[in-house]
């Protein structure tokens, strides 16, 4: 009786284990990158946390998400580069909400724009929490989730993925531009592969146009996906077509700032990529003006959205790859029925 018991309990628990989506809350740090992922198993990964300073503005925003996704900690905490933007104040997020892993991908090696400083009060933390430095092919172990390092450190997957490898046809009618060296630091990026099911999403952080070839030229190592995070808050330094247009991604989702990101040539690169649906954004581009941006429904902060309230994005995928995206400032929201 024991035993029947026993393996029913199992067995609804796996169940209704099945039936969870993994979610991810695209949140609004004003054109800096701040991505919250919660896997079917409830554990979670922050990826980046925006800006300091702003009297903690960017902290209090990834709590409220954190609370309304249902955390009651964040599992990982991957800070992608030493960049102001993405790095944002890990001490003092830290005070405010539980942290249990740090992830980056090791010690920064770039100097000027205060990286040495930023990283020796992000390095001081180290003893209080676990940390995790991960190089490309390496796996972040969140339960219920596969999340694979594309890239990290400057470097990138040497092997394609399974089912992927394929030639890219666009590698030969790209330019390439030159990498410039003040940019060292986009380029040494954490890049994230997540993959729940058969739902598959890309998130490159600061990743360019120049280190978008080293990665998919000749050949595409990583296949296509569902979702793709803009790169580099959809900066046209970072939105390269051997990259956006290879993925053959349904749903563009990018961190953009109001003057910062949104650039109209990456509008036009994503817009016109192959399977592209919808580009979701989380600010209105100036930049961009009416016909280098989407409806506003596909806007979480429209043309004159108080600064103060912030409102996200949110994708939630189901494990045969369905997954819907909502805008939080009127709930409207898109179903992608699975391909």
């Amino acid at each position: 009786m024991k035993v029947a018991l026993l393996t029913f309990l199992l067995i609804t628990q796996a169940s209704a284990l099945e039936k969870r989506t993994f979610d991810v809350y695209d949140i609004d740090v004003e054109g800096g990158k701040c991505v919250l992922a919660v896997s079917p198993s409830g554990e979670s990964l922050l990826f980046d946390l925006g800006w300091p300073a702003f009297n903690g503005r960017d902290s209090d925003r990834i709590v409220t998400a954190a609370k309304a996704a249902g955390l009651k900690q964040i599992d990982y905490l991957v800070v992608s580069h030493y960049d102001l933007d993405h790095m944002g104040d890990v001490p003092l997020l830290m005070s405010k909400f539980p942290i249990k892993t740090l992830v980056d991908h090791g010690p920064v090696e770039t100097s000027g724009k205060g990286a040495e400083q930023r990283y020796q009060s992000y390095s001081a933390m180290f003893p209080k929490v676990n940390h995790l430095v991960v190089k490309p092919g390496d796996r972040i172990p969140i339960k219920g989730l596969d999340v694979l390092v594309i890239t990290a450190g400057g470097k990138w997957i040497d092997k394609p993925l399974k089912g992927a490898g394929k030639p890219n046809p666009l590698c030969a009618t790209t330019p390439v531009k030159a990498n410039r060296p003040e940019d060292q630091e986009d380029n040494s990026s954490i890049g994230l592969l997540f993959t729940s099911g058969n739902f598959r999403m890309l998130d490159l952080a600061d990743f360019e146009w120049d280190y978008d070839h080293k990665l998919m030229c000749p050949n595409n190592p990583v296949g296509t996906v569902d979702a793709y995070q803009v790169s580099i808050h959809g900066q046209d330094k970072g939105v390269s077509p051997v990259l956006a247009q290879a993925l053959h991604a349904r749903v563009a989702l990018m961190g953009n700032g109001t003057r910062k990101g949104g650039a109209p040539a990456t509008w036009e690169t994503l817009k016109t990529a192959p399977g592209m649906e919808d580009i979701w954004q989380l600010h209105y581009s100036e930049a961009g003006g009416k016909e280098h941006n989407p409806p506003d429904d596909y806007i979480a902060n429209p043309q004159g959205t108080p600064i103060d309230e912030a409102h996200w994005l949110k994708l939630s995928a189901q494990p045969n790859g369905t997954f819907t995206v909502t805008n939080t400032r009127n709930n409207f929201t898109k179903t992608y029925n699975k391909r």
